[in-house]
């Protein structure tokens, strides 16, 4: 079982003509050299079913065939990945990790500890920087948006943004794919019906998506029930707020029986960001930037695509016309996420702090 908690813009429908090459910045000869005279790479925490890191893996292999990655732990947590680190600062052996792949919070804390270096990969100025760390120690790798996935059977008037869900037509059909008074998942989608609300201030955003998911439960909407794909497909929670990569993850393993449709909201897109970074005690810190130019050029990062994970560089992407149509067509619309923003950390935490503390007063609803 995966136990890696992974809980994450502009394009029109005329701009995805793929390109037939992919046109990249190549990592310098003395780098690849380097790389392949250390002849190792040592990963930690990528399961091959995630995001694509199958194909992603597999391409750096195809590539660099002098080199040998070796995975550790693919079922690890971030948690798992940062103690990897530290139990291994003087272990220049095999279960010592070069590379990690975290959630957003562990960036930051690792930087300070000074668990992790610095390295500005070829494609630094296509990353956004709401997504990275100004001085390179960590950067936005892939993210997802909080969506609606609905069961199309049962519901035929499919919501748009997060207000229609205090519709009629919604009689005990929302649920959250979490409890909001300890799932990430589950508080960003509350925050996220606050930010659609117009709030900009992190805590004001947590309160006023707290006013909509009471308004939700007062109409009889809501369905006091952690929302699964089990319960999209009997019935039970027909619409469940979830990240957009569990949602199309979802409708493949149920292939239409029934079928479902993940919409992403009109307003309030609000993504989770997971982040790359090197060890500061990388054994091998070539190949471990080798890996970083291997993941953000065009090719690791549609490799994230086909997961359905947003890869990070998406509007450079998509600008550039380097999106196969294929691609897309298995996603909700491109131009969905064109107003998809990346909470900071401090706003996660005023809207985490203002939804957990206010949930039982403000919704009342006792999720199960």
């Amino acid at each position: 079982m995966i136990t890696k908690t992974r809980r994450l813009l502009s394009v029109t429908t005329a701009m995805v003509v793929a390109s037939t090459s992919f046109a990249f910045a190549e990592p310098s000869a003395e780098l690849i050299a380097a790389a392949k005279k250390e002849g190792q790479l040592t990963t930690i925490a990528l399961p091959h079913s995630w995001c694509g890191y199958g194909e992603v893996i597999a391409g750096f292999k195809k590539k660099y065939p002098e080199i040998q990655v070796n995975e550790l732990n693919p079922d690890a947590s971030s948690g798992d990945e940062i103690e990897a680190i530290k139990a291994n600062k003087d272990n220049k052996g095999p279960q010592a990790p070069d590379v990690i792949d975290v959630g957003l919070s562990f960036g930051p804390s690792a930087k300070k500890e000074s668990l992790i270096q610095p390295y500005k990969v070829a494609t630094w100025d296509s990353i956004p920087d709401d997504a990275k760390d100004a001085d390179g120690y960590w950067y936005g790798d892939y993210y997802g948006v909080l969506s609606f996935i609905v069961n199309t059977d049962i519901v035929k008037n499919v919501p748009k943004d997060w207000k229609d869900l205090t519709g009629s037509d919604y009689a005990n059909s929302v649920a959250l794919a979490g409890d909001p008074r300890s799932s990430n998942q589950a508080v960003q989608g509350v925050y996220a019906a606050g930010i659609a609300a117009g709030e900009t201030d992190a805590t004001k955003a947590g309160e006023a998506g707290l006013k909509l998911f009471a308004d939700i439960n007062k109409a009889g909407n809501f369905v006091p029930v952690i929302g699964k794909s089990a319960s999209l497909a009997q019935g039970s929670t027909p619409i469940v707020i979830a990240w957009d990569y569990n949602g199309l993850s979802w409708r493949d393993t149920l292939k239409g029986n029934p079928p479902l449709e993940v919409v992403v909201p009109a307003s309030g897109v609000v993504a989770g960001v997971y982040v790359q970074a090197i060890s500061a005690y990388a054994p091998h810190p070539n190949a471990a930037k080798l890996w970083m130019e291997h993941i953000y050029s065009d090719e690791g990062q549609l490799a994230y695509l086909k997961g359905y994970c947003h890869p990070i560089r998406f509007n450079d992407l998509a600008k550039n016309n380097k999106i196969p149509k294929e691609l897309l067509d298995a996603l909700p619309p491109a131009a969905a996420y064109e107003k998809a923003i990346f909470p900071t950390l401090d706003d996660q935490d005023k809207g985490k702090t203002a939804i957990t503390t206010q949930w039982d007063k403000v919704v009342g609803a006792n999720i199960q």
